[in-house]
C-alpha cells in the first residue's frame, strides 16, 4: 500500500479562475494511472468547492491517496514583488536519476526537505538539486530554466530525475522553452530563472 499522496500545487485568482487548471487536472490523471491509483474523477468538484466564496487569491493544495481520497486545503496568496530575484544555492543532497517516482509530484518529499534543510532562508530563497552524474535536476520547489540569450529557455530532461512541473510543461508546448542538460559551468554563463505554477518564473542569482 502506497505511503505517499499525489499533490497539486494551484493558484486561484478571483476574476480568472484556477492557474493552468487543464495542464494541473492532466497531471494528476497522467500520475494516477501510471502509479496504479484510481481515476480522479471528483478533483475539479472539490477544488470548485474549495474556493466558494472567496474574494482575494489562493492558494490551493490538493491531495489525492491510493484509495480515491480527496483533501483540498486553502491560505492566502501573495505575489511576489515585481523586482524579486531569488538566491539560490546548491544542495549537497543528491537525487537519484532511477528513482522514477521524482517524475511525479507526491507527499514523499524527504529529499527536497533534506535539501532545504542545509541552508536557512535567510541564506537562500531556493536551494537546487544536483544528480548522481552532477547534472542540475530541480530546485525543492521549483523548476529551473537558464536563458543563454538564444531565445528559448533551456530546461533540464525529466530523465535526469526531476518532476514533470506544470510550468515547465506549458513553457515547452509554448516553445519558450526545450530540453537539455544542465551543468555547474552553464549556471555562471547564463541568466538563471526558477518557477512552478503557483509563482511563475522568478530571475534568480547563484550564491555561493
Amino acid at each position: 500500500m502506497s505511503n505517499f499522496s499525489l499533490l497539486e500545487t494551484l493558484r486561484w485568482e478571483p476574476e480568472t479562475g484556477f492557474v493552468r487548471l487543464r495542464l494541473h487536472l492532466a497531471r494528476l490523471t497522467r500520475s494516477a494511472r501510471r502509479i496504479g491509483f484510481p481515476e480522479p474523477r471528483h478533483a475539479l468538484d472539490e477544488l470548485n468547492a474549495s474556493v466558494q466564496g472567496a474574494t482575494g487569491a489562493l492558494r490551493i493544495r490538493l491531495t489525492f491517496d491510493t484509495h480515491g481520497r480527496t483533501e483540498v486545503t486553502t491560505a492566502p496568496f501573495t505575489p511576489l514583488a515585481p523586482c524579486t530575484v531569488w538566491n539560490i544555492r546548491i544542495a549537497s543532497t543528491r537525487l537519484d536519476s532511477a528513482d522514477k517516482l521524482l517524475r511525479i509530484k507526491t507527499t514523499r518529499r524527504a529529499v527536497y526537505e533534506a535539501a532545504r534543510a542545509e541552508y536557512t532562508p535567510h541564506q537562500a530563497d531556493e536551494v537546487l538539486m544536483l544528480n548522481e552524474r552532477g547534472e542540475v535536476c530541480e530546485g525543492t520547489i521549483t523548476s529551473i530554466f537558464l536563458d543563454n540569450g538564444s531565445g528559448t529557455l533551456r530546461t533540464p530532461p525529466i530523465a535526469c530525475g526531476l518532476l514533470a512541473g506544470v510550468l515547465r510543461t506549458e513553457l515547452i508546448c509554448q516553445r519558450k522553452a526545450r530540453v537539455g542538460h544542465i551543468r555547474m559551468n552553464h549556471l555562471e554563463s547564463s541568466r538563471i530563472f526558477v518557477g512552478n505554477s503557483l509563482r511563475g518564473l522568478i530571475p534568480a542569482r547563484l550564491t555561493t
